[in-house]
């Protein structure tokens, strides 16, 4: 057995609840073994909440829209017109106490720049950046949910769909050693658009931040 989150969203000014869910766990590398615990996943949280419409973000989503919505397929684009994914810019923006922002890993898949050895190397990670704009370490979601987000408004065809589900898991984030989850950024994304609050929040960093993190600190 093992414990992952569920995002929920929440009409409200949490945007989205985490709830850990127990659930049968099926060890293994492959795609199929993953879609094993997704399903396994889901099974357990759907007994809780009967009416819950879930949503497996990733890679090894068995929906393809889950798969397209994975921070390693969606794609962003610089003021330039280079595409990258969020992946690659979310690694691309850190900036750590001896070095960074290796901007170069733009310009790599998601994959060689989540596993670059300079990301492990070079310190604490003290700021991130993006197009010039420098970003606080905290809170600790604000810059990966800020690039998902902006990616994720790129998209309608995308977004239409994201908008019939009202949960979201990720069966590789652990909480236990990762901050940013792209199933969170997602539910976090649902409420701001039924609460219409996400044209106001993705007008810049500022209102992002009063919006979806301020909002919550005052309430």
């Amino acid at each position: 057995m093992a414990k992952r989150p569920v995002f929920a969203v929440s009409l409200d000014w949490q945007y989205c609840v985490c709830e850990d869910i127990e659930f049968e766990y099926f060890s293994g590398f492959s795609d199929k073994q993953k879609q094993r615990s997704i399903q396994s996943l889901h099974q357990a949280y759907i007994l809780q909440h009967p009416q819950a419409k879930i949503l497996e973000i990733s890679s090894k989503s068995e929906e393809a829209l889950g798969v397209k919505l994975s921070a390693f397929h969606l794609m962003l684009t610089s003021n330039d017109g280079a595409e990258f994914s969020v992946e690659s810019a979310f690694q691309a923006g850190k900036v750590f106490e001896n070095g960074g922002p290796y901007i170069d890993l733009l310009n790599v898949s998601s994959r060689e720049a989540k596993k670059d050895e300079r990301l492990k190397n070079s310190g604490a990670v003290i700021a991130f950046q993006f197009e010039g704009e420098r970003f606080a370490t905290e809170p600790k979601t604000y810059f990966y949910q800020w690039l998902y987000m902006n990616a994720l408004q790129r998209y309608p065809e995308l977004t239409e769909q994201l908008m019939d589900y009202n949960a979201f898991t990720d069966i590789v984030f652990n909480p236990k050693k990762s901050l940013n989850c792209q199933a969170e950024a997602a539910a976090v994304y649902v409420s701001l658009q039924k609460q219409g609050l996400l044209v106001e929040a993705l007008k810049n960093k500022q209102t992002f931040f009063e919006i979806v993190f301020q909002r919550q600190q005052n309430s």
